[in-house]
């Protein structure tokens, strides 16, 4: 399992998170109180309005929701996801005070913790902000300072169930070379449940409450470069988002969480590899 993390960066030298407590003295350092606080308020697609139907025609469920856009997979006992994208410059003249996330994970489909790292593209007032983190909801974002990131950047990320309740978060920014691992403890035992693990993510995320205009997100090797879109459950083993057949949730976000509302957030049908795709903002 650990060779699945050799792209990103040497596991050696993992430190073990000792409580959860430090999760919340973490996040104090964060350069800025309005970026944590609108990721505090991401929630699992779970919790949020959401509707599903099934598309026939590409044999793959589709969910409107007001969070969530890109795709899922779900399945039992996933050990394993990894994916990568291209950081988009936001136009926060046109959206100013808006947020967006670009992540991989595990859990939140239809559970309610989310084990995920990632990357935001925020607009503080009419200025672009961006920042690198790692989360376990419904704890909030613990801001990663040793990876720089800029817009145009290519990140690879995973997220990795090393068992007894641990796990692995690591992180790269391809385009520096700078990276990031750490292994959490986390068993939900907050009143959120303990971790499903029946589901991964490859998602742009609106966790405030407008998204930032974007333009157009990329994720997966088509488009990187570098690690393609896969995850590891009971049934498949490394598999690329369509080796999970029935189980591809496609991810479309609206204003309202359901299919006849406004657009938000549109994801494009997979590519030829079967886990590259590009994700287009609507509107906010």
């Amino acid at each position: 399992m650990m060779k699945r993390l050799a792209f990103l960066c040497c596991l050696s030298a993992l430190a073990v998170l000792p409580a959860i407590a430090q999760v919340s003295a973490d996040s104090q350092s964060a350069s800025s109180d309005a970026v944590l606080r609108a990721r505090r308020n991401s929630l699992p697609r779970s919790m949020r309005p959401h509707e599903e139907t099934y598309d026939f025609n590409r044999h793959v469920t589709v969910s409107y929701n007001t969070g969530w856009a890109g795709y899922a997979v779900t399945g039992s006992d996933f050990t394993h996801v990894e994916g990568s994208w291209i950081v988009s410059a936001v136009n926060c003249t046109a959206t100013p005070n808006t947020f967006s996330s670009e992540w991989v994970g595990i859990d939140g489909w239809s559970s309610n913790t989310v084990e995920q790292i990632g990357t935001d593209a925020d607009c503080l007032g009419t200025a672009p902000y961006y920042w690198v983190w790692y989360e376990f909801y419904p704890y909030g974002s613990i801001v990663i300072h040793d990876v720089s990131i800029a817009a145009g950047d290519k990140f690879a990320a995973a997220v990795t169930y090393d068992g007894d309740n641990y796990y692995t978060v690591a992180l790269k920014n391809e385009s520096t070379g700078q990276s990031f691992s750490k292994k959490v403890e986390f068993d939900g035992a907050d009143g959120s449940g303990p971790p499903q693990r029946n589901s991964a993510e490859w998602i742009m995320e609106m966790d405030g409450e407008k998204l930032s205009d974007f333009g157009v997100d990329s994720f997966g090797k088509e488009y990187t470069g570098y690690v393609n879109d896969k995850a590891t459950d009971s049934s498949v083993s490394n598999g690329v988002i369509n080796a999970f057949g029935n189980a591809v949730q496609e991810s479309i976000t609206t204003q309202n969480g359901s299919a006849n509302s406004p657009l938000t957030a549109l994801p494009s049908a997979l590519a030829s590899d079967g886990a590259s795709f590009t994700v287009t903002w609507k509107s906010e």
